[in-house]
């Protein structure tokens, strides 16, 4: 399914909103990349915020009174605005790597702004359905994800009591469902093989992967019933998934043996590896010791502090969902989440800790922002 809609407020350009300071903890520089006094945040930590080349950094902003969909154009130093509509997924945001596209979910349908003439294109309608599941965390969530190629889209659509995971062929437009189950969250594509996807099953039983196929796997189970698994990712250059055992540190999972190794005893929350595959940067939380570097096989680094408010008290008790869902208030956009640029030279984050949450960089080895 292919439809086109014109433009509207799309493509409007505003003067950027940047300033500068200096992380009085680490002595590094950081960015301000936002400024407007309504909520910012950029995508999930394993979703890529920025364009292959770097050119762009996305973010979605309440500033309208809605959640919409921005790029910073960082030659220029503007603000774009992308789309212009009421009812917007904003964890569901996607760049294409090449930066020529953005795609989300609005409503119950799957769309892509094309950022040349910012036309939206609708790939997808999946009819009456709920989209996702109740909550703030994990399949509530919405998120999606891309294939590295850019050319497979899968998305999660709650249905009643079945998840469907539904995959969407970007060039074409065709889709089809390959998986159905309780419950699909946080999917990822292997960046080294876009035939093979990450997700989330129930919260005591999170690891899976399914092929474009449908050939769904377990790939880690849990060791006893108080065990937190959370927040897993690829690692990029290898078939291997990282995830955190929270709050005792990482742990990394060879999909060809199927042995979780430790990586780090460190208390890592959210961990997103570099493009190399050779250092995750993970904030903290329980407490907030800031935003660190780590290497693999090395030390923690500390990098800055964010002084977000990390909302979630749940994350301070023992694992608490053995016993069924937990309603718990944990919005996101209080949390860092933060993500390696593409060249490895900046993080971004998000912070709250002006009153209302902007996104953040910091830089790394002298990069300039």
């Amino acid at each position: 399914m292919l439809q086109t809609v014109a433009n509207s407020m799309r493509g409007a350009r505003f003067a950027g909103e940047s300033r500068a300071f200096t992380d009085p903890a680490s002595g590094r520089r950081v960015r301000q990349v936002t400024g407007h006094a309504s909520i910012h945040h950029h995508p999930f930590f394993f979703v890529p915020a920025y364009d292959r080349a770097g050119t762009k950094l996305f973010f979605v902003s309440h500033r309208t009174g809605r959640p919409q969909i921005y790029f910073e154009d960082r030659t220029a130093g503007e603000i774009v605005q992308v789309t212009d509509r009421d009812d917007l997924a904003e964890w569901s945001i996607y760049p294409s790597p090449d930066g020529r596209s953005v795609y989300y979910v609005a409503d119950t349908g799957a769309w892509r702004a094309d950022l040349s003439d910012f036309s939206e294109t609708q790939l997808a309608d999946f009819g009456a359905v709920e989209m996702r599941e109740k909550g703030m965390v994990g399949a509530a969530m919405g998120t999606t994800a891309l294939s590295a190629s850019g050319r497979w889209w899968a998305i999660p659509v709650k249905a009643g009591k079945v998840s469907r995971f539904i995959l969407i062929d970007t060039e074409t437009g065709a889709s089809r469902v390959i998986l159905e189950r309780d419950t699909i969250g946080h999917p990822q594509f292997c960046p080294d093989d876009d035939s093979l996807i990450l997700y989330a099953g129930p919260l005591t039983d999170r690891v899976w992967t399914v092929t474009r196929d449908g050939v769904n796997k377990r790939v880690y189970e849990r060791e006893d019933r108080m065990q937190w698994v959370t927040h897993e990712v690829w690692l990029p250059g290898r078939k291997a998934i990282a995830f955190i055992d929270w709050p005792r540190g990482m742990r990394l999972i060879d999909m060809a043996t199927g042995k979780a190794e430790w990586l780090n005893r460190f208390p890592a929350w959210h961990a997103a590896p570099d493009a190399s595959g050779t250092r995750f940067v993970c904030d903290t939380n329980f407490p907030d010791r800031g935003l660190h570097i780590l290497p693999l096989g090395g030390e923690a680094e500390f990098l800055c502090a964010s002084e977000a408010t990390s909302e979630g008290a749940h994350w301070a008790q023992p694992f608490p969902y053995n016993d069924g869902p937990v309603a718990v208030e944990a919005r996101q956009h209080t949390h860092p989440h933060p993500r390696f640029s593409p060249d490895g030279r900046r993080v971004v984050f998000t912070s709250d800790k002006t009153g209302f949450a902007q996104l953040y960089e910091v830089e790394l080895d002298g990069g300039a922002a």
